[in-house]
């Protein structure tokens, strides 16, 4: 078939692809095809053993990440898709599904798993349409799966290790990318090559050609069903079947359509309902897997009489949101006395011994031991006619003590003594615009900097140490986000302690990284070195990258920086970094990305209540702002860390 024909079907029409892989982006692009991206929130938990063949998972995932995108774009990003891709790439051998390895000895499972046999690639692929007529939408989906077969040589342990940590399997389906180094370890491919990077062009084009120009077709299936935007909340129960038949498509008809009153839901949340029903309801093949689907009309309010009952949960949601302070100050008390630094040297003391221990009362000490336990930080056993004992739970022995592997004690300390007291003046900082450091503290927010960076040992350590708890907890997140292994040296600007630099040398061995920030914070770098550092390839460097010149780097790392700052002083940054990039050089920003409507939960919106110089954005506000200065933005990801990513390169 020829393509052409398709595309002039589709100028003028809103496409979206529903994933932030820059491979299937190139593809798309290559062959001619103008659209957006709107990554998919969709998680793919769905239970594998609830699928007879591999190519069914992999195609009820690309179906999950296109309804979820096609449901949401309208009530987030206020506008309806013609049409919304999904995707979703696997490697099956000896029936095991591989996905993305979570680190690299995961990486070497799979390409272990792969050494010297056949194994199959599959893309499963979803192609929603999108129907406005008067107040609803009318979806029809049509998908389809693509299998190719891979044969690899058989690896050494030198070349499998050589390969892995090259960084490049990180982010692939069964842990390599055939279409970079990863093809040194493939001996034959029988199929679409392009399907093995990451989607089945030449499928998909027919496909469209099925679509648009009416040509018949054999192994494609579509329904539809009508959504409508009125007062009241419509609730579809959509049934997902799954079946042998990859083509069978999870929508219902427009006679599953009722309506009742009710709340509204935020996408993101229904969309992890669907795949909770799957998870929960999916204990046989052909079963049908029920999940509701909340949707409000666009611009309007939902009104609510006095008769109506609350709906279950809702006003434990309130609740919780009223008492959310109790829980956080119980958390940060029970920090700054030191009670899970005890209990991690000392666990199953009762409340009598903890009270000794931390010098206070054993009345309060109980109260706040059992408020650790309804928290999930504490647990208590019973001893045989003694006083129950208290340990650790699982969560705080992770997080929160000062030598937790990820902890975050720095941190809470540091919203404990800083952050608090700002949002106990909230309503003048809500009143004012204006953040609230001279109230809190006595004086101002410059002051305080002064003192934190320069004046006070302490202040710069608790400061330092916030900072370096969280970067060792989103460190790896950001490190792994996307293929570095083309860049030799980077810059980490602001980067405090290295503890992100330490990481980004791990992955990417041929790296080395310099860490640029102010004097004093350079001068107490040793206190959070790790053991066994790379001193080679991690080096120190002093200045104010406001003022002094920048040290020359492929790329140059942005972690919570841009937040805090003007957009007089972002800029002024933005530009002095690309006036010293050449045309590939990267920047890799890690931030908190808001929802485009700020509807959706965010740490980042309730963090903006600071009223700080600078602000929260989203990625497509990162994204215009880094186009402004000449960087054109090749991937961004959602982590589900503290922190997202974005890699953008100068053009």
């Amino acid at each position: 078939m020829v393509l052409n024909p398709v595309i002039s079907k589709l100028v003028g029409k809103l496409v979206v692809l529903a994933s932030a892989s820059p491979r299937r982006q190139d593809i798309l692009r290559n062959a001619g095809l103008r659209f957006e991206v709107v990554p998919s929130w969709f998680k793919e938990t769905l239970d594998k053993a609830l699928f007879k063949a591999p190519y069914e998972y992999a195609v009820e995932t690309a179906k999950q990440k296109a309804l979820e995108v096609a449901r949401r774009m309208p009530f987030k990003h206020l506008k309806t898709p013609d049409m919304v891709i999904g995707a979703d790439t696997i490697v099956s051998v000896d029936g095991l599904i591989l996905e993305k390895p979570t680190d690299k000895n995961d990486a070497y499972r799979m390409l272990s798993s792969l050494s010297g046999k056949e194994h199959s690639v599959f893309t499963g692929v979803a192609i929603v349409l999108c129907h406005e007529k008067d107040d609803e939408v009318d979806y029809q989906l049509i998908d389809f799966y693509e299998e190719t077969k891979v044969k690899f040589a058989d690896l050494s342990e030198d070349m499998l290790w050589e390969y892995i940590n090259s960084g490049e399997p990180m982010d692939k389906a069964g842990g390599y990318g055939i279409q970079a180094l990863g093809g040194m370890l493939v001996e034959y491919v029988h199929g679409d090559f392009l399907n093995v990077v990451g989607f089945p062009l030449n499928h998909f084009c027919k496909q469209l050609g099925v679509i648009y120009n009416n040509l018949p077709s054999s192994d494609q299936k579509s329904s539809s069903i009508v959504l409508s935007h009125h007062n009241q909340v419509t609730t579809t129960v959509i049934p997902q079947v799954l079946t042998g038949d990859p083509s069978v498509s999870p929508l219902a008809s427009p006679a599953h359509k009722v309506k009742r009153k009710s709340d509204q839901k935020d996408m993101h949340e229904t969309s992890q309902q669907m795949t909770n029903s799957l998870s929960k309801h999916g204990e046989s093949q052909g079963s049908e897997y029920m999940a509701l689907q909340n949707i409000t009309s666009r611009g309007r309010s939902v009104s609510v009489s006095e008769n109506t009952e609350p709906k279950k949960g809702d006003l434990q949601r309130i609740i919780t949101l009223m008492d959310g302070f109790r829980s956080s100050k119980a958390l940060f008390t029970a920090s700054k006395m030191g009670v899970f630094d005890l209990l991690q040297k000392s666990p199953g003391l009762n409340a009598s011994q903890v009270a000794a221990e931390i010098k206070a009362s054993v009345k309060g000490t109980r109260c706040l031991l059992e408020a650790c336990v309804s928290l999930g930080l504490v647990t208590t056993c019973e001893k045989s006619h003694q006083k129950p004992v208290y340990k650790n739970s699982t969560l705080a022995a992770q997080f929160l003590g000062s030598d937790s592997p990820f902890s975050l004690h720095g941190y809470i300390m540091h919203t404990d003594n800083a952050v608090w007291p700002l949002f106990s003046h909230l309503e003048n900082a809500v009143r004012e615009g204006t953040n609230q450091h001279e109230q809190a503290f006595g004086k101002k927010a410059q002051d305080l900097f002064q003192d934190s960076y320069y004046d006070s040992q302490a202040l710069k350590l608790r400061f330092m140490s916030a900072m370096h708890s969280i970067a060792k907890v989103t460190g790896k997140a950001v490190a792994t986000a996307f293929d570095l292994s083309a860049y030799k040296t980077a810059c980490d600007l602001g980067g405090c302690t290295g503890a992100i630099a330490y990481e980004l040398t791990k992955v990417n061995p041929q790296m080395s990284v310099i860490v640029f920030d102010l004097a004093p914070v350079v001068e107490m770098r040793e206190k959070f070195q790790p053991q066994h550092m790379d001193t080679e390839r991690v080096s120190f460097m002093a200045g104010d990258f406001f003022k002094d010149d920048l040290p020359k780097a492929d790329l140059y790392v942005l972690a919570r920086i841009l937040h805090d700052w003007s957009d007089e002083k972002v800029d002024i940054l933005l530009k002095k970094i690309a006036d010293n990039c050449n045309p590939g050089c990267g920047i890799l920003l890690s931030e908190i990305f808001l929802n485009e409507d700020r509807s959706a939960p965010s740490r980042g919106l309730l963090q903006a209540l600071s009223m700080s110089p600078g602000r929260q954005r989203s990625a497509q506000e990162y994204c215009l702002l880094l186009e402004r200065h000449g960087f054109t933005v090749k991937d961004f990801k959602y982590t589900d860390n503290l922190l997202d990513a974005m890699l953008c390169l100068k053009i």
